[in-house]
């Protein structure tokens, strides 16, 4: 089948969208499925107001069209509530064409976070860009419940999983060559995006002993890391270097309480790495009340409990959550459609 992805949100940019879509993207074309990414590095952009590492495409509807056209897909997969998702909506809903849509990202909270637009109104802009669609994909029921309440419908599940083999635990990241040598342990780890929204400043704020390291780039990284000399910051690490980083830590603690799942959940979990979080959607989800963690509004005592975690529980909690299963998913909550409709003449 030949699927066609509208993104948003592509490389160069890291983040849990990115990553999980372009493991989507192999995955399926190794499932024998092809592949057509529309994405903003097809068009002229513009930097994101406070966000300037992501790029916004500038009057993208006719491209948008001209290279759906050019795919004549099966399936068209919306993303993302960018202008790229708003214009893949527009020539579908002309075309009379099916489609789906995911729900990655809590931007109404975003949103209020950054510019103190209401909730109100923003969900409302949510809920008109999703209302069309065949079918909501998200990532945990906290979401699909917190959605349904919202009003929005024909939700399906769409998991996540993680790549075992690039993360697990590695002993001897945490000796004398590992990233972390010659700090005060234990080692509490951010990793994620350094911007508002992902609520690091509680983190760095809490009272630990040991040391804080924050692995990660964003528009907060130069304010916070001259607010807290203390803190260890690493920058955006990748790959086999990023996986040294969580297997060096001896505690993930995860602030966010917008993420909707937090794939460097189950990357600290396959790395051996005990989570401490708030007891919200995603880690609600995927850590719940299992021993591999602990949830608490008081994120000092869940970081300090988290410490009697057993690594080796962590890494086989991990191990139940596979790329493969998630793809399946996503195929299931696609809408095809016959490819002849490409011959069908485009409505006046």
């Amino acid at each position: 089948m030949r699927i066609l992805v509208v993104s948003d949100a592509w490389l160069p940019q890291v983040n849990g969208v990115v990553r999980t879509l372009d493991i989507l993207r192999r995955e399926l074309q190794r499932d024998g499925h092809e592949v057509v990414m529309v994405t903003p590095d097809r068009f002229r952009t513009l930097p994101c107001p406070t966000y300037p590492e992501i790029r916004l495409a500038v009057r993208p509807g006719r491209l948008v069209a001209r290279l759906i056209e050019a795919a004549q897909p099966c399936a068209i997969h919306i993303a993302t509530e960018g202008p790229l998702g708003w214009a893949a909506r527009r020539y579908c809903l002309r075309r009379r064409l099916p489609f789906t849509t995911a729900y990655h990202t809590k931007f109404p909270e975003y949103i209020k976070a950054r510019f103190r637009v209401p909730l109100k109104l923003s969900y409302a802009v949510m809920r008109r860009f999703h209302a069309a669609s065949s079918r909501v994909m998200v990532a945990t029921q906290g979401i699909e419940s917190e959605l349904l309440q919202r009003g929005f419908h024909r939700i399906g599940r769409w998991s996540r999983g993680v790549d075992t083999d690039l993360f697990h635990p590695r002993p001897e990241a945490r000796g004398e060559a590992g990233p972390f040598a010659g700090l005060a342990r234990p080692i509490f780890l951010y990793v994620g995006r350094v911007a508002v929204e992902k609520n690091v400043q509680a983190f760095l704020d809490l009272d630990l002993p040991g040391t804080k390291a924050v692995v990660g780039a964003g528009p907060q990284l130069e304010d916070l890391r001259r607010r807290h000399p203390g803190v260890h910051f690493a920058g955006a690490r990748f790959g086999e270097d990023l996986a040294r980083h969580y297997a060096a830590a001896d505690v993930f603690v995860f602030p966010s309480r917008t993420d909707t799942f937090g794939l460097v959940l189950l990357e600290a979990l396959a790395s051996g790495l005990p989570v401490a979080a708030y007891p919200v959607p995603g880690p609600l989800d995927v850590i719940g009340s299992s021993p591999v963690g602990r949830l608490d509004q008081d994120l000092r005592a869940a970081a300090l409990a988290a410490l009697e975690a057993d690594p080796a529980l962590c890494r086989a909690y991990a191990l139940e959550f596979s790329w493969a299963a998630s793809t399946r998913q996503f195929i299931e909550n696609l809408a095809p459609f016959e490819t002849t409709r490409w011959q069908e003449p485009m409505p006046a």
